[in-house]
């Protein structure tokens, strides 16, 4: 071929070609890689095709989309995901191929489906906790036992997001005057590096366990699309193998991310962590508030018990000893009359008896007796004495229960802290039976606070 061609001219050609072979509009699916917008309102973005890995680029190409155009698909794609259009997406495009002389290749973007991107995230999302379920890791923390008091807690979240705020204050400002201990790792909570901020949050907290009973995640509000940043596997992985309960609290009402779904526990928005925090406690406080009453109602029923076992010993125990007494004395009286018979009868039979052997026989019935009088006295010493240890003994216990009882009085309780909520005379353990307008009492150590129900939250 002899003719000469300008560069220009060969450019052409390569458009004329290209409009000839590829004169359609075409769907085309592939991933934003790059977007910006320019002065003028233009949209300019680099499309890419990942192999299946979703590690290698096997076909990357630029794009556009005019100013008018993108003013209107822009509006449109955001009202139905939720979503701006953003690097990371993969959408379905109606583009057409253009080719100049100077910018080479392009595609012409004139139209966007955004039910496309929406399915594309819901695949992923399936694909991810198919994959946790194969592992055998889905349920990994949920199965952890939750703290019976859950007062150190992590959190992961950004400060200046909301609903960091609104965690903070309701958990702080909670009725029942509850402290809480609280440390914030700061993490995004949206974007690209969401991922790898809350790993590196988890892998933190992870280092300290022991200085914490549970984490909790929170962000507040956002669109749908927003929430998929939490469908990560490399997130809901780590959360399996936490060694502490997650609870969730990233503030959507309807659908649930798979980090939620393989936390400990997922709670629609932050201030309803803070709500079931705060609940456990109270519910823990309540529990311990029934055993003190149950202890003291066991104490006294052991106090009484003992009190009236020692008084009736005391009532068997004097005319037992009076009795006995009574028997040794009769016995020893039987014993003298039968030594006097047994001497008189020899006496008479022997004839004369010796003096020296009568007063050896008195002697000895003096002694017998004296021994028998000193053995009746050492037996009614020692009653005594054992009657006075008894009574000793029974009374110290009866002051160590009385003591144990005055430790759990109400009035003793109230003076460590306590408060005593009642309605109608009787003690409050739930805000269910409450009414607007209600007049509660609240017993402190020092006085009596009457209060009215303005307002209710929960049950």
């Amino acid at each position: 071929m002899t003719e000469k061609l300008s560069l220009t001219e060969l450019q052409h050609i390569i458009r004329d070609s290209l409009y000839m072979a590829l004169p359609e509009m075409y769907w085309v699916i592939a991933e934003i890689s790059e977007i910006k917008e320019n002065y003028a309102g233009h949209c300019y973005l680099e499309l890419i095709e990942k192999n299946p890995d979703e590690k290698n680029v096997q076909a990357r190409v630029k794009a556009i989309i005019w100013g008018n155009r993108y003013r209107f698909l822009k509006s449109f794609f955001e009202n139905i995901t939720g979503e701006s259009l953003r690097e990371g997406l993969k959408v379905l495009v109606k583009t057409k191929v253009e080719y100049h002389e100077l910018y080479g290749l392009s595609l012409i973007i004139s139209d966007i489906d955004p039910s496309f991107t929406i399915g594309d995230m819901a695949m992923k999302r399936q694909l991810v906790i198919k994959r946790l379920e194969q592992e055998g890791i889905f349920t990994m923390n949920k199965e952890l036992e939750f703290p019976l008091l859950p007062q150190r807690i992590a959190i992961i979240s950004s400060k200046n997001a909301a609903g960091y705020s609104d965690f903070i204050n309701h958990l702080n400002g909670n009725s029942y005057g509850y402290v809480f201990y609280t440390a914030l790792i700061e993490s995004a909570m949206q974007g690209s590096e969401t991922e790898q901020d809350v790993i590196n949050a988890l892998d933190r907290i992870a280092e300290y366990s022991h200085l914490f009973d549970l984490v909790v995640i929170i962000r507040g509000g956002g669109s749908q699309v927003d929430l998929s940043w939490f469908d990560s596997y490399n997130i809901a992985y780590h959360v399996t193998q936490f060694p502490l309960p997650v609870i969730t609290g990233i503030g959507h009402d309807k659908d649930m991310s798979v980090t939620d779904l393989v936390a400990n526990k997922a709670l629609k928005t932050p201030t309803a962590v803070a709500d079931f925090i705060i609940e456990c406690t109270a519910g823990i406080e309540n529990h311990l508030f029934e055993l003190s009453l149950g202890i003291r109602d066991i104490s006294r029923a052991i106090i009484d018990k003992n009190r009236n076992r020692i008084e009736a010993s005391g009532i068997k125990l004097l005319p037992l000893s009076r009795i006995m007494i009574s028997e040794i004395k009769d016995k020893l009286s039987e014993k003298i009359i039968d030594i006097i018979n047994i001497g008189k009868e020899s006496t008479y039979k022997a004839g004369l008896i010796p003096a020296n052997q009568l007063s050896r026989l008195g002697s000895e019935i003096k002694s017998f007796m004296n021994v028998k009088e000193a053995n009746l006295e050492r037996i009614s010493i020692s009653l005594k004495s054992l009657t006075i240890k008894s009574f000793k003994v029974k009374s110290e216990r009866v002051e160590v229960l009385g003591n144990n009882l005055n430790i759990l009085k109400p009035e003793n309780v109230l003076r460590r802290g306590y408060t005593i909520t009642s309605f109608n005379g009787k003690i409050l353990k739930s805000s269910q039976s409450l009414k607007i307008d209600d007049i509660i009492n609240t017993q402190f150590s020092d006085g009596l606070v009457n209060s009215k129900i303005m307002g209710k939250k929960g049950g």
